[in-house]
């Protein structure tokens, strides 16, 4: 994780180029790559990741995350903006003046138990940085501290965006709302991978990661006995035939050179072994690169649902 950090802050360094006064000079990566790996700025960032690592926040109640990333950002001088949806930092590096380029991480963690027994493992029972928002942040904070110390070779103004509530809370589309990505011409972000070897970073032309929805749906029937089913009306089964249809969307609906995926990854209904429920919670995410599928898909689920609705 640790060399990934540096190598990703290099990257995002090189995409920076176009707003940085070169002066004649084409090694401004390389000096970047090199700042990254120095010592005192290597270690710093280890620990900033893992003290965010010990004390995950869901999306918008990342408040100590926030007032980490703002402690840090008052250090190294670097004005910002706060709050922008609830826990949001924006953070400007720079000349203050055109061109605007937007650096983003996201904050918010997981519902999801550690199990790794490790010194840094997170300290809050049901909650874990699984997705490495954690990394993220650290990123981030060692490009703002990069860049501050070579804000006088900036000839624009390099726009950080901290962002709660990635993981389902529609946090980007709060933060556009409040005016985060106001005259950004052009974001970059990335997102650490543990399929790639350390020290690689990955990109191709085109989308890379898809858009998401989610759905949940109560499917209620009639509870009873499970040795006289005929006096029931059986949502278990319902939600069941519910689950197959939604597989064909993609299966049998999509176009398979389009790119897409529903999954249900939630089924709740019933205790006990002899008693057929009342009702049955079901639910899941749909995902897409183009627009246009995404929201075909997110028609054709409502309709699935409610056609098995109304044959219940």
């Amino acid at each position: 994780m640790s060399l990934f950090n540096w190598v990703s802050l290099g990257f995002f360094l090189y995409l920076l180029s176009p707003i940085l006064s070169l002066n004649g000079s084409s090694d401004i990566p390389s000096r970047f790559l090199n700042y990254a790996k120095k010592e005192e700025l290597f270690d710093w960032m280890v620990g900033v990741r893992r003290k965010i690592h010990e004390n995950p926040e869901l999306g918008f109640e990342e408040f100590e995350t926030s007032k980490l990333v703002r402690a840090e950002l008052d250090k190294i001088g670097v004005k910002y903006k706060h709050p922008l949806s609830v826990t949001g930092v924006v953070g400007f590096i720079g000349s203050g003046k055109p061109p605007f380029v937007a650096l983003r991480a996201d904050m918010d963690a997981l519902t999801m138990q550690e199990m790794v027994e490790w010194e840094y493992k997170s300290k809050v029972p049901g909650k874990m940085h699984a997705c490495g928002h954690d990394s993220h942040v650290a990123m981030l904070l060692g490009a703002a501290k990069i860049l501050q110390d070579h804000r006088e070779e900036l000839k624009g103004t390099v726009v950080l965006i901290f962002q709660p509530a990635e993981e389902g809370g529609g946090g980007a589309k709060k933060m556009i709302d409040e005016g985060a990505l106001e005259n950004v011409n052009a974001i970059f972000g990335l997102h650490v991978a543990n399929k790639l070897p350390i020290g690689e970073v990955a990109s191709r032309h085109g989308p890379l990661l898809a858009g998401s929805g989610f759905f949940e749906a109560v499917i209620s029937g009639k509870g009873g006995h499970a040795a006289i089913p005929q006096h029931s009306i059986d949502p278990i089964l319902a939600a069941s035939n519910v689950i197959v249809s939604l597989q064909h969307l993609v299966s049998r609906e999509a176009d398979p050179l389009d790119s897409q995926v529903v999954t249900v990854a939630k089924f709740q209904g019933g205790g006990a072994f002899n008693v057929i429920p009342d009702a049955v919670t079901i639910g899941g995410t749909f995902r897409a690169f183009l627009k246009e599928s995404f929201m075909q898909l997110k028609q054709r689920i409502e309709e699935v649902l409610l056609l098995n609705y109304e044959q219940i």
